[in-house]
């Protein structure tokens, strides 16, 4: 139960049922404590207890050093009463009171975060591995230029690769040339177009040479006609060998290029370890060999699957290129020796063997109906 106060019996201070202190005794008890306080001795020697239900003080406050605590002072210790408790019970308070009087809060589940990645960081290793991987390629494609290098070769593929691009070449030349004709062409049907409309003005104007004029007219609408038809052709011609060599062709290229870049990151890292084995083992080597491996082996599958890659690119081109410029030489032929021995149905059935539509002229412009 609760000790009297060995100083004075004048800090005993009320305290009501919830555990606060009555309003009517506050300032009293503040002037009382500070009187009985002796000099020197500071709040951590005020020991506070408390007594039970049955007793008429429900608090009391006890100023003085404790028995046998002449040294050093003790902390003070707080023992709140059993209607203060039973209201702090009742809030669901997270205050406990340990066995050295400090009272402490319980702390909830503690969740541990994943350790949050610095994205500068990750930037900066991204570049350091770049850089190492752009000098040892900048210096491996150095030492073959001087011939100081090796590099692997596999000449199956490499003459596969070669015949390819003088193929483009040739191809381009030939795009080049028909796209010529087709603007020449379209310039020489276009001036007989204007011919034959002369003629025809002519011959309604001229009684005298009516038929002769109105013959060529009838001659140079046909071959306005017949080049029409021929320039349908030639254009249907362009556009397929161009598709062949600006798309299907590039796109092997560049499949082409990427195996060129795995190939010589394959060779550089093929030197370095090369190096690495033929230099001492010991402790500190040993690591680096070990990670010159594994990063020998990565580069390594990567080139032998960008080589099956051309492989096969280059095996399905061949065949799609056959294809097709079988179906266009064939047209262009038929076109053009039925244009120039003037067989206007073998012209027209040309075309229609190929699904080729011609445009008529005016065709695109919408109608005056359309446009209200």
């Amino acid at each position: 139960m609760a000790q009297e106060s060995p100083k004075n019996s004048a800090a005993e201070i009320p305290v009501t049922s919830n555990g606060q202190l009555e309003d009517s005794h506050e300032h009293s008890f503040n002037r009382d404590l500070k009187r009985s306080l002796p000099v020197g001795l500071g709040l951590s020697e005020t020991k506070i207890t408390s007594h039970g239900f049955d007793s008429t003080k429900e608090g009391v406050i006890e100023a003085g050093p404790f028995p046998g605590s002449s040294a050093s002072p003790k902390s003070s210790v707080i023992s709140p009463s059993s209607a203060a408790a039973s209201r702090l019970a009742g809030q669901g308070c997270d205050l406990i009171i340990p066995t050295g009087g400090r009272a402490q809060q319980k702390s909830g589940p503690v969740v541990l975060a994943d350790e949050v990645k610095n994205p500068a960081m990750e930037k900066l290793e991204l570049v350091r591995k770049w850089s190492l991987n752009t000098y040892k390629c900048t210096r491996q494609i150095i030492s073959e230029k001087l011939g100081r290098g090796s590099r692997t070769v596999d000449l199956e593929l490499e003459a596969q690769i070669d015949i390819l691009r003088d193929n483009k070449k040739k191809y381009e030349n030939i795009l080049r040339l028909a796209q010529m004709l087709s603007t020449q062409l379209f310039q020489m049907v276009h001036t007989q177009r204007q011919l034959g409309d002369a003629f025809a003005d002519l011959s309604l104007k001229s009684l005298e040479l009516h038929e002769e004029f109105g013959y060529n007219a009838d001659t140079q609408k046909l071959l306005a006609k017949n080049g029409e038809t021929l320039l349908g052709a030639i254009n249907f011609f362009i556009a397929s060998v161009n598709t062949l060599v600006n798309k299907t062709i590039e796109d092997t290229l560049l499949t082409v290029k990427q195996y060129e870049s795995a190939r010589i990151e394959y060779d550089a890292y093929r030197t370095d370890l090369e190096e690495l084995n033929l230099g001492p083992r010991d402790a500190n080597t040993l690591p680096k060999i070990e990670q010159s491996q594994q990063l020998f082996q990565v580069h390594k599958e990567k080139y032998d699957k960008m080589r099956n890659d051309v492989s096969i690119k280059l095996k399905f081109l061949e065949e799609n290129k056959v294809k097709v410029l079988h179906n266009q030489l064939v047209l262009f032929h038929n076109a053009i020796a039925a244009y120039f021995a003037g067989n206007q149905k073998q012209l027209e059935q040309t075309l229609k063997q190929f699904h080729i539509k011609l445009k008529t002229p005016g065709a695109d412009a919408p109608s005056w109906l359309e446009e209200q």
